[in-house]
């Protein structure tokens, strides 16, 4: 048995219609600008996807960093470990990224194994097949007691038959509604010995990428689950259904949780597209070279731009950090640059002013 799906309330009908309209309005924005800076922007959120939910499980590299690894870059100050993890969720993620206009594309359990193989198949623990014994979630400040024990392993195939047919009947339910029951059944359910949390939050992503409205970088709550303090409520949330599987309950609050995140990134994402766009677009009045905006857009954004990967870009580093532009950090293979004294003040105050996320909830 899965978990019922609740009727919404009349709050979260209106969360979700404001959901809607800010997901509109970031599709018209990337409609709008497919070019720069959107392929970087999107990098970005990719990369904050799986920064987030990495950080999560306790692989601690942020956002840039990820982005850097995934890019190919070897000397970025992250450990061996953090490295395998960031490239096989990037892996992972790229897959399903490509699943969103797959015509006779179908759920099963294949697909769930794989993915949780490109997950975790550089691990030692198996992967790829569902669990062979019990699995509890451990509170770490007494291990002794389990804050929830998985149901039973010879419960599990049959349970995961009942969720791959509920992903593959259409019904009348939101599919942001349904992306997130989905998280909540997989990772209640706990197939797998390791990567529960991080499959089930990929899979409520698929869910989004499959919807189709848009990118899943572009409305996955990753980076906002990652931030600590939703970090503890989401874990919270998960709690309150209890020690064991008990899918007999309702999930209200589980759904509030969802919408709030989904209103929440939508926001971010929707501030984000603006502010890049008004910094590139500041920059390129600023330098008129197109080849020179984007490094200057980068320190601007992110802070900082690591050497260039060709002669040309690395010359054009070069230049800038002559002209005053960029100041050059550390020598050789793991330079990279900041903003020089002559940076334009107001492009780093324009991408460096924090936006306030209205509350989606009416207090």
């Amino acid at each position: 048995m899965l978990y019922p799906t609740p009727p919404l309330t009349a709050a979260d009908r209106a969360v979700l219609a404001a959901i809607d309209e800010l997901r509109d309005q970031i599709r018209h924005e990337v409609q709008t600008r497919p070019g720069a800076p959107m392929p970087g922007l999107r990098r970005f959120l990719t990369a904050d996807v799986i920064a987030s939910s990495n950080w999560i499980e306790g692989f601690r590299v942020n956002t840039v960093d990820a982005r850097d690894v995934m890019d190919g870059e070897r000397d970025v100050d992250v450990s061996e470990e953090n490295r395998e993890e960031t490239l096989a969720y990037h892996r992972m993620m790229a897959y399903m990224q490509s699943l969103h206009d797959v015509a006779d594309f179908e759920y099963s359990k294949g697909l769930l194994n794989a993915l949780h193989w490109m997950l975790q198949g550089h691990r030692p623990r198996p992967a790829g097949q569902w669990r062979a014994g019990p699995v509890y979630v451990i509170d770490s400040s007494d291990r002794r007691v389990p804050v929830y024990t998985a149901p039973d392993t010879a419960d599990v195939p049959g349970l995961m038959t009942e969720l791959v047919d509920w992903l593959n009947t259409d019904d009348d339910t939101h599919p942001l509604i349904r992306a997130a029951m989905a998280h909540l059944h997989l990772v209640s359910i706990h197939p797998w010995p390791d990567g529960n949390g991080r499959m089930s939050r990929s899979l409520q992503t698929l869910m989004i990428a499959r919807e189709g409205t848009l990118a899943p970088e572009f409305s996955a709550i990753e980076p906002w689950l990652g931030r600590s303090f939703n970090t503890w409520t989401y874990y919270q949330e998960l709690q309150h259904r209890g020690a064991i599987y008990r899918p007999d309950q309702d999930v209200n609050g589980w759904i509030r949780l969802n919408l709030t995140a989904y209103h929440h990134q939508a926001q971010f994402v929707l501030r984000r597209i603006e502010q890049a766009v008004a910094v590139w677009d500041r920059l390129t009045d600023f330098v008129g070279d197109a080849g020179l905006v984007s490094p200057l857009y980068d320190v601007a954004i992110d802070r900082r731009v690591r050497r260039g990967r060709d002669k040309q870009a690395r010359r054009d580093l070069r230049d800038l950090a002559a002209a005053g532009l960029l100041a050059p950090d550390g020598r050789a293979r793991v330079r990279y640059y900041t903003e020089g004294p002559r940076f334009p003040e107001p492009v780093l105050e324009l991408a460096r002013t924090p936006f306030t996320l209205a509350a989606p909830y009416a207090k």
